[in-house]
């Protein structure tokens, strides 16, 4: 294997964990988009909330920024543990910013619901940076082990982080993928992403299901912060932009309201951005990110795998 495919191949390694963490992240903004279409940018912020929540509980358990790594059964407890607590603060955080400030606006029309999640965004930042007392660049603790592994014995190498993410997330969107299509209150969802009236007359609650939505998004946001905070080894007020801003746009690449579509999206930025990072440069990232995403919607404005959808009245 030549020096020049090592360093694609590691690259699409890392694109691919990259590539995850964003589609879980984007999964919340398809889903709330797909029931009441709503462009939530408040979720740009919970998942920056998850990531200081995540901190806290592992420091609560006894883990600091000079924990060493564990190993075995008590790094899977622990995990999962973390894994349980953040998914439900970000998820109750979630129902009760659709509660309080976006409930009473429902039936509004134009642009007032999505400026109230931008403005929520904001709350949610400054509370973050009152809380940790302004501090940026938090360190996480190290907890996972920095085992790595070449593959089949080449100098590509997967480390236990990636396999970690992988792994969690994967699960994450099969019992995502489970719920929503087998279950009774994912296919009312579903009804009511498609069309809410009749999903109404038929005796479905278009209230609760509005709120399991945000709570699921934002949950899926909690374990992507969780991940991301791992991942890093680092938090900070900003991550919420930073990341929610490639999360976003996996959304509406792979075709936002569409669930399959916004896991396809966030691969393709992870691999872009893994990619033009390592031979173009960083800086350029963002630029070809949203290069490809405006070509791709001058020719297909619904994204990679959404569909024309009917204007609701």
């Amino acid at each position: 294997m030549s020096p020049q495919e090592t360093v694609v191949l590691q690259q699409l390694v890392n694109g691919l964990s990259l590539g995850m963490m964003y589609a879980l992240l984007a999964l919340g903004f398809t889903m709330v988009y797909g029931i009441i279409e709503l462009i939530n940018f408040a979720h740009f912020n919970v998942f920056m909330s998850g990531t200081f929540f995540a901190l806290w509980f592992l420091a609560l358990i006894g883990f600091g920024k000079s924990s060493r790594p564990l190993a075995g059964v008590t790094l899977i407890l622990v995990l999962v543990a973390a894994f349980a607590v953040t998914m439900l603060v970000t998820g109750a955080l979630g129902a009760i910013i659709e509660r309080l400030c976006l409930k009473p606006l429902r039936g509004v029309s134009g642009t007032a619901p999505m400026i109230t999640t931008i403005g929520v965004s904001l709350v949610l930042q400054s509370l973050m940076l009152f809380g940790s007392n302004f501090a940026n660049n938090v360190p996480f603790p190290g907890i996972v082990p920095t085992d790595r592994w070449g593959i089949f014995g080449s100098p590509v190498n997967v480390t236990l982080k990636n396999v970690l993410l992988w792994v969690s997330a994967l699960v994450l969107m099969l019992i995502l993928d489970f719920f929503v299509r087998r279950t009774w209150l994912g296919k009312a969802m579903r009804a009511t992403a498609q069309d809410p009236e009749a999903a109404r007359m038929m005796g479905i609650r278009i209230d609760i299901i509005i709120l399991v939505t945000f709570f699921i998004g934002s949950a899926l946001a909690g374990a992507a912060a969780l991940i991301f905070g791992l991942y890093y080894g680092l938090t900070s007020y900003i991550v919420g932009y930073l990341a929610g801003l490639r999360a976003f746009t996996a959304a509406v690449l792979g075709g936002i309201g569409n669930i399959p579509g916004a896991v396809l999206g966030g691969l393709l930025i992870g691999f872009v951005e893994s990619l033009s990072g390592q031979f173009i440069g960083n800086a350029w990232s963002d630029a070809i990110i949203f290069a490809i995403l405006i070509f791709v919607l001058v020719f297909r404005p619904n994204g990679l795998l959404g569909m024309q959808r009917p204007q609701r009245a």
